[in-house]
């Protein structure tokens, strides 16, 4: 018979809350707190040697912090198409430029202030991802893929052929400041710019995050594992699909009226698929599928062009020999270089990262010596 005393039982049982579980159930708040930082970063001057020029509250630090934000945004954004549906677009950029070129050439032309303009914006968006939805999706795979590049192609030469003088060619158009909000004009407004970026960092999370765990998110991702299953299931992937093209079009085009406010213009260097290949870039870079994935990738890669074009002008690259310096003085090789270790070193993005250390930290871990039954 196997008896254990009192003593032994309570010694040899496992505690009731280790301090692992205690520290998983704190990292659960880290939004919340990065959220409340962010939202405080425009009060605050603390310096971030090497990764800001100024202090944090400085407008030089949250110009380039907000555009971080969208972009992290844009990246969620197209994630729904490609790691939640399947669907590679190279045509995506198309929808961010139409709610940029929109509201500006409404402010513009019409005399409307800015927010009809922004609205007006937003429903041409929306109305072309559906349109052009509707056509690209009745391919699929790599046809897909080449219908999407046409697309946005064919919408980047009309943008710099411009055509009656609305979009401005090649030089693009500004936004006209008497038609914006006062409190959106001007170096000492960088703040409102800011939050502006925040909320809609924060809505498309939202979004992204209610619609994948809704049933149609479902639906997407099963289209993703084998379109053909759905189908046998007796639900047309069609359809789904339209929805997640149309959605994803909208937050881009939201993206391209906040990218409207936070440079000052519409430029045509956002209508073409070396932007959409960014955005790919962005999403891989983070960990295409994955919750926070897309948006760390593209604060990452946006941080990285602004800070790397930096160092590529700077003295220190400028002192070295040429075999160095011819290289490392271009911004898009060190992008280039920094991806593939990326790509190499960490598959599956970044927010792998944290994943793959716990996993190599159990197995280096040694076995614990197993409790031992107590007999008389």
């Amino acid at each position: 018979m196997t008896t254990a005393t009192p003593e032994q039982t309570k010694a040899g049982a496992p505690p009731a809350a280790p301090a692992a579980d205690r520290l998983r159930r704190l990292t659960r708040w880290w939004p919340a707190a990065l959220l409340l930082v962010l939202l405080t970063a425009p009060w605050s001057s603390l310096p971030l040697p090497g990764l800001l020029d100024g202090p944090l509250g400085s407008p030089g630090s949250l110009q380039l912090i907000a555009l971080c934000l969208l972009f992290g945004a844009l990246a969620t954004g197209y994630d729904l198409l490609l790691g939640r549906t399947g669907l590679l677009s190279f045509g995506h950029a198309l929808y961010f430029a139409t709610g940029t070129y929109a509201t500006n050439t409404v402010m513009l032309q019409a005399g409307l202030p800015f927010l009809p303009s922004a609205l007006l914006g937003l429903l041409a968006g929306v109305a072309l991802a559906a349109l052009l939805g509707s056509v690209s999706l009745r391919m699929s795979g790599i046809g897909f893929s080449m219908v999407t590049l046409a697309f946005a192609q064919a919408g980047s030469i009309l943008v710099e052929r411009d055509p009656g003088g609305f979009t401005g060619g090649e030089e693009g158009r500004a936004a006209p400041a008497e038609q914006l909000p006062t409190a959106l004009v001007g170096i000492e407004h960088t703040a409102n710019l800011y939050w502006i970026a925040l909320a809609y960092l924060v809505l498309t999370l939202a979004v992204v995050h209610r619609v994948v765990h809704s049933p149609t998110g479902r639906v997407w991702e099963g289209i993703r594992e084998n379109e053909r299953r759905v189908e046998v299931l007796g639900l047309r992937p069609y359809g789904f699909k339209l929805v997640a093209f149309v959605l994803a079009g909208t937050l881009a085009a939201l993206g391209g009226i906040v990218y409207l406010l936070l440079t000052g213009g519409a430029t045509p260097q956002t209508t073409t698929s070396d932007f959409t290949l960014s955005l790919l870039v962005m999403v891989v870079l983070g960990g295409s599928g994955t919750r926070w994935g897309p948006l760390v990738g593209g604060v990452l890669y946006t941080w990285a062009d602004h800070r790397l074009g930096d160092l590529a002008g700077s003295g220190a690259v400028a002192d070295l020999p040429a075999v160095l310096r011819v290289p490392l003085s271009q911004p898009l090789f060190l992008l280039g270089t920094l991806f593939v270790l990326v790509v190499y070193l960490l598959p599956g993005g970044v927010v792998r990262l944290p994943g793959r250390l716990r996993a190599a930290r159990e197995r280096s871990r040694p076995l614990t010596e197993r409790s031992r039954r107590v007999t008389r």
